[in-house]
């Protein structure tokens, strides 16, 4: 890749996250971006056709209960420790206009 290829590439990606990187920053930018770039190239060039795509490199799956309706405790108990109580709920002082 052609050194102002590297460089319209840092630019152009610094513009869209919004950073401003100093001439040094974008020289020494460019040259990692082509080292990943060129790793990217070697990767394209392995054979995949008998690899499964995969969201994870290991199997994953969550262990999760049962889920079953059960009593959720003493109304009344948990409402003694709130600071307002109206018709069985609590009441909280407004956080967010």
């Amino acid at each position: 890749m052609a050194k102002s290829q590297e460089q319209f590439d840092v630019k152009y990606v610094a513009h869209l996250a919004r950073l401003e990187l100093s001439e040094d920053e974008q020289k020494k930018l460019a040259g990692q971006l082509a080292r990943i770039l060129e790793h990217v190239e070697q990767l394209k060039k392995l054979d995949v056709t008998d690899v499964p795509p995969t969201a994870h490199a290991v199997p994953m799956s969550n262990v999760l209960r049962k889920d079953e309706a059960r009593p959720s405790g003493d109304n009344a108990k948990y409402l003694k420790n709130a600071p307002k109580e109206a018709r069985g709920l609590f009441i909280m002082p407004k956080i967010v206009e």
